[in-house]
């Protein structure tokens, strides 16, 4: 994998659920912000279930895999698990979100991307 030009750890990829739903919107938003602040790099999450062996390989040689899920189903978290991936898994309904009823408002995104981030930012 490349080197993040900001500096970022490159030990770390992004991936998000994007969902059909407002938490899906959401989990989009808070990874791009994590990949712009260089908390890591966001990569393609159809990568995975396509089994390309590019997203694949890099998934299972990277040191971190942070999957972002708008909610319980978990689609980024067990499509990085099926192909055997290490994974720091974040769910947003178990974070305090409800699907079907959170608008995906900046502050909202501004506060699980801390929350992540463990409080840096």
């Amino acid at each position: 994998m490349s080197e993040c030009a900001c500096g970022g750890d490159k030990n770390k990829l992004i991936y998000c659920c994007s969902g059909a739903s407002d938490v899906g919107e959401i989990s989009d938003k808070v990874a791009r912000k994590l990949s712009a602040l260089c908390f890591g790099k966001m990569t393609c999450l159809a990568g995975i279930g396509a089994s390309l062996s590019g997203f694949v390989e890099s998934a299972k040689a990277i040191e971190e895999n942070i999957t972002i899920d708008g909610c319980s189903v978990a689609c980024a978290k067990k499509s990085l698990e099926k192909i055997g991936a290490k994974v720091k898994s974040y769910i947003l309904t178990d974070m305090g979100l409800t699907k079907g009823q959170t608008p995906p408002r900046d502050i909202i995104v501004e506060d699980i991307v801390s929350k992540i981030m463990g409080g840096k930012k």
